[in-house]
């Protein structure tokens, strides 16, 4: 790729287009478990009530045949109707879940009309002017705190502009502002705690609280944070003191003529005004909520829901957007999420074909004989390599939760390791996978905006992963062998 106006990340943008969307492959899913329930011999556990998950579990080693149930194309096409509300399901209530998605996504539509985010984020952005360097790590900081308390990621594709022309003209390169940006917010949807596309999707799928398992998250997010915080700024402190240390070197020029044309410093815009401050605090005293609320009053989707939607009407009235403009930026929010509220029952749907085709505990049987006699230890790790690989080609965190937890966290109890843990392993896979994803729409799209060539970007973030990677293995490895950390 190049600097010129030759489109230059064609190559990546084409294959993202070639690629098949999360909804093609999760529907193709279908199918071919479909096509499964003929070929594998049905099977089922018998169950009984686990108070500690709080719900029926597979007792190891009453496995058995059953009469087989194969699925035809009628069961293709209802299963995923039947993977929002269907009873007799694994897969039962997903229709809570995509409301509380819709919700969210409305309070989130409503919050972004006031301008107290984005006003924000400018505002902290404008102020490290002449203290760049500590730009860095506040302005990872803030984008982590966005991935991992509501999944900050297509949000952060209107920043790139804002912050490129400051980050160049403090003498860092291009490379450094998108690595401030997409590493800031995927390190935080890595380390998500109370991400409703991640964490509490995933574990709502494993049937389990979400608090749960928390502080070994917080553990991954900070010490993530702190490693990617420190490796980003070694990498532009060795840019500033020379700039042929940088990864795009050859395109500096380019990026400084397009970057800085006419580029401002300040704008009153740039100032948040008295109401959105109040609305930041709002903002931020929801999740405490809605935090409260799960751990220690018995709340879930609805009332998480309901939360979402008295915020968003309380805001609303706050930054004074009038009736018609709340109610359009409420809808207009919910209408940005709706693709994941549709891939939850999409995803589900192949639980229920397993489940109806008598095959889901054969599954299950299989991959707890080839499990079940790893230790603790080896048996997260490879939780976490089974996740890297899906991620690859489930880059929705949401679409790889409800696809691959109501399968892989029953297996946890095989294995005496906790299920917490196997959601903790899920979202580190798939938000460390997001940071490279050619797949994703946030890295290509970032990478674009930069100006960055895909091949420059894995160049700088490769030893990054490879630290990550260790980081996240050692703490999973932690927590196995404490027996889960809560």
């Amino acid at each position: 790729m190049s600097d010129s106006s030759e489109t230059p990340q064609d190559p990546e943008a084409d294959l993202q287009s070639r690629f098949p969307t999360a909804y093609t492959i999760l529907f193709a899913l279908i199918v071919l478990v479909a096509v499964l329930t003929w070929i594998i011999p049905a099977g089922q556990y018998d169950r009984e009530m686990n108070e500690e998950v709080g719900r029926e579990v597979a007792v190891p080693g009453t496995y058995q045949t059953v009469e087989a149930n194969p699925q035809g194309p009628i069961d293709v096409l209802l299963a995923p109707i039947a993977g929002f509300y269907d009873p007799d399901s694994y897969a039962a209530n997903a229709i809570d879940v995509a409301l509380f998605v819709l919700l969210l996504g409305g309070f989130l539509g409503v919050v972004n009309a006031t301008g107290s985010i984005d006003t924000g984020m400018r505002s902290a952005m404008r102020s490290m002017e002449g203290r760049e360097i500590w730009m860095i790590p506040i302005l990872m900081a803030l984008f982590a705190v966005g991935g991992t308390t509501y999944g900050m990621a297509e949000e952060t594709l209107a920043f790139y502009a804002i912050l490129l022309p400051l980050v160049l003209r403090a003498g860092y390169d291009a490379v450094t502002g998108v690595a401030i940006i997409l590493i800031g917010a995927g390190i935080g949807v890595l380390g998500s705690t109370i991400n409703p596309f991640a964490t509490i999707i995933a574990s709502d799928a494993a049937s389990i609280p979400f608090t749960n398992g928390m502080i070994l998250r917080f553990v991954i997010l900070i010490g993530g944070l702190a490693i990617c915080v420190a490796y980003v700024m070694s990498y532009a402190a060795r840019v500033r003191a020379e700039r042929s240390a940088s990864v795009v070197a050859r395109q500096w020029e380019a990026h400084e003529r397009h970057f800085l044309k006419g580029s401002s410093d300040e704008s009153a815009e740039d100032r948040l005004t008295g109401t959105q401050k109040i609305i930041l605090i709002l903002f931020a005293a929801t999740f405490i909520v809605m935090i409260w609320g799960v751990s220690s009053q018995g709340w879930w989707m609805a009332k998480m829901g309901a939360l979402f939607l008295g915020a968003a009407i309380v805001i609303g009235i706050i930054g004074r957007l009038g009736e018609k403009r709340l109610t359009g930026a409420f809808i207009d929010g919910a209408r940005d999420l709706l693709g994941v509220a549709l891939i939850i029952g999409l995803a589900r749907g192949i639980v229920v074909v397993m489940e109806q085709g008598r095959i889901a505990d054969t599954i299950l049987h299989a991959s707890a004989s080839m499990l079940g006699e790893l230790s603790s230890v080896a048996f997260i790790s490879t939780m976490f390599a089974i996740e890297v690989g899906m991620s690859f080609f489930v880059p929705s965190s949401s679409g790889l939760a409800v696809l691959s937890m109501p399968i892989l966290a029953p297996l946890a109890d095989f294995a005496n390791v906790g299920r917490d843990l196997v959601v903790t392993a899920y979202q580190s896979a798939n938000g460390l996978v997001n940071l490279i994803n050619p797949t994703f729409a946030v890295v290509i799209g970032g990478l674009a905006i930069g100006r960055v060539p895909y091949d420059r970007w894995i160049v700088f973030i490769w030893p990054l992963l490879v630290i990550l990677t260790v980081f996240i293995m050692g703490a999973l490895a932690v927590g196995a062998a404490m027996g889960g950390v809560a």
